[in-house]
């Protein structure tokens, strides 16, 4: 739903609301990537460290 307005047709007759579109698009163009809040780990590829994982896991118990 959401993604359906990326679709529309825009239609600007105004020559200085125009400007402003351009200007605010390319503003946002420039503007740094947003850095994610949420640190991802890596997935485990070690089989030692996936042992001492489950190892920790068993122990919980």
């Amino acid at each position: 739903m959401a993604t359906s307005s990326i679709f529309a047709k825009v239609r600007i007759s105004d020559p200085k609301k125009a400007e402003a579109f351009i200007d605010a698009l390319e503003a946002s163009e420039n503007k740094p990537k947003r850095k994610s809040s949420i640190l991802v780990k890596p997935p485990l590829t070690d089989y030692d460290a996936i042992r001492q994982l489950m190892a920790k896991g068993d122990s919980v118990k």
